[in-house]
């Protein structure tokens, strides 16, 4: 492939990412960027045509993947939970359980954070619900503004993380391709599979490890700093029946993860399966809470099908980048640049995780999976990187940058339903020892990979 290939692979790389950060359509961006520089391409005799013949079977590859049919259905469960007040119960209990120690409320919303993680899967919802009722309850505390944003912010994204997670669905499916690929350029024509059921067993120790240091934190600030979380006065005391309250709230929901996620982790159902298991689970808990009728099913169903929508045309406007991007000769080009990093293995890894970093500042975690991923992926794979060690790597890093100021997603989410009082220096600063324990967490991960890799070979071989 010619050099002028090649630089026009890289300004299209450009070009498609300054476009989506003046706020264009991603799904058009993606796929009309490409088709423009295709046409520029065939003109100068640098790219054939020809290749746009491959889209329909991708589209039709697509569409008839049925593990990306479990997309809409974990969002379906996501919108519904959401809506049946969950977390809203969730925190008022878990604050009446842990109270009365100091950074006791500063626990319960990152208990009630990671139990709607593994509800729900959805970051930007579970930001603002946390924000919405966590915030209010937390300043009327006593607490300090800068450690209750930063625990609403960090327990909010552990939907990036803890399975079962959108992320981790589409980044499982895009591996599976990209791990084949590349034991198939080393000559191995009979590669283990990679599933999205590995992915999320990979991802759960790590989930539950930065759990644990977020609590970790709030109980350091409470020694060092105990006016900064002060435990709740609470005048009534407990009700009488808050045993039996306890089990009532934290019971149905805590049946609804182990059946979704202990169905896809004991190999008794398909993620797709397990979806659908889920998203009737979450009708009936919503009707449980008499939180389900006609009106709320028929907003839910628009927001899924919105949701769900957006995913999938984004996957089809990615395939057009992915194909023209590799006509250029693009793909040729980054693994002679990853495979030229000083440290080998370790050094284009570190790159990619560094370049990813950067661009979830500004792009969204289902672009940067879509546009870097199928590029890099088959690359880093045929330098025996393990898989799922990998996506693990590639979730928690999302999350991280999802945190990072001054661009992170997850701090606007919180600006926009945090209350007057509550400035963007208050979130800016309360968020960074949260970052801190991210890239604690992404280093232990990346020292014993064994974190990620264990619990699969224990449940799959």
């Amino acid at each position: 492939m010619s050099v002028g290939a090649e630089v026009l692979a890289l300004l299209m790389f450009a070009t498609t990412c300054g476009v989506l950060l003046m706020g264009f359509p991603v799904a058009f961006t993606l796929a009309g960027v490409p088709l423009a520089f295709a046409l520029v391409g065939s003109g100068l005799e640098l790219f054939d045509l020809r290749l746009l013949s491959a889209l329909p079977s991708r589209y039709f590859g697509v569409m008839s993947n049925e593990v990306l049919v479990a997309v809409p259905l974990f969002v379906f469960m996501g919108v519904m939970l959401e809506r049946s007040r969950i977390a809203e119960q969730l925190l008022e209990t878990m604050g009446l359980l842990f109270g009365r120690m100091r950074g006791g409320l500063g626990i319960s919303v990152i208990a009630v954070g990671a139990v709607l993680a593994a509800s729900t899967g959805i970051v930007g919802a579970t930001v603002v619900t946390m924000g919405l009722l966590s915030l209010p309850a937390m300043m009327k505390a006593g607490y300090d503004p800068k450690l209750a944003t930063g625990v609403i912010c960090s327990s909010g994204t552990l939907g990036q993380i803890i399975p079962p997670s959108i992320v981790l669905v589409l980044l499982g499916d895009i591996l599976q391709g990209a791990n084949t690929q590349a034991q198939l350029a080393k000559g191995n024509f009979a590669p283990d599979p990679v599933s999205v059921v590995d992915l999320f067993a990979g991802a759960f120790i790590p989930g539950m490890l930065l759990v644990g240091l977020y609590i970790g934190w709030v109980l350091v600030k409470s020694i060092i700093d105990p006016e900064s979380c002060p435990a709740l006065v609470d005048e009534t005391g407990r009700p009488d029946d808050f045993g039996m309250r306890v089990l009532k709230v934290l019971l149905p929901p805590a049946a609804l993860i182990l059946l979704v996620l202990g169905s896809i982790l004991a190999g008794a159902a398909t993620p797709t399966e397990s979806a659908a298991v889920g998203a009737m689970g979450a009708m009936a808990l919503a009707a449980m809470r008499r939180q389900f009728n006609l009106p709320i099913l028929q907003e839910v169903m628009r927001s899924t099908l919105s949701i769900s929508s957006m995913v999938f045309v984004i996957l089809l406007g990615a395939s057009v980048f992915s194909l023209v991007f590799r006509g250029f000769g693009g793909d040729a080009f980054v693994e002679e640049i990853l495979k030229q990093m000083p440290g080998g293995a370790f050094g284009a890894m570190l790159a990619v995780m560094a370049l990813m970093f950067v661009m979830g500042f500004f792009l969204d975690f289902i672009e940067i999976i879509f546009v870097v991923v199928p590029v890099v992926g088959p690359i880093l794979l045929q330098m025996d990187l393990h898989p799922v060690w990998f996506g693990v790597m590639i979730a928690i890093n999302l999350q991280t940058s999802f945190l990072t100021p001054p661009f992170g997603f997850a701090l606007f989410y919180l600006r926009g339903v945090a209350p007057p009082e509550i400035t963007t220096g208050h979130i800016y600063r309360g968020i960074i020892p949260f970052v801190l324990i991210q890239i604690l967490g992404l280093c232990v991960v990346a020292y014993w990979p064994g974190l990620a890799t264990w619990l699969p070979n224990v449940l799959f071989g």
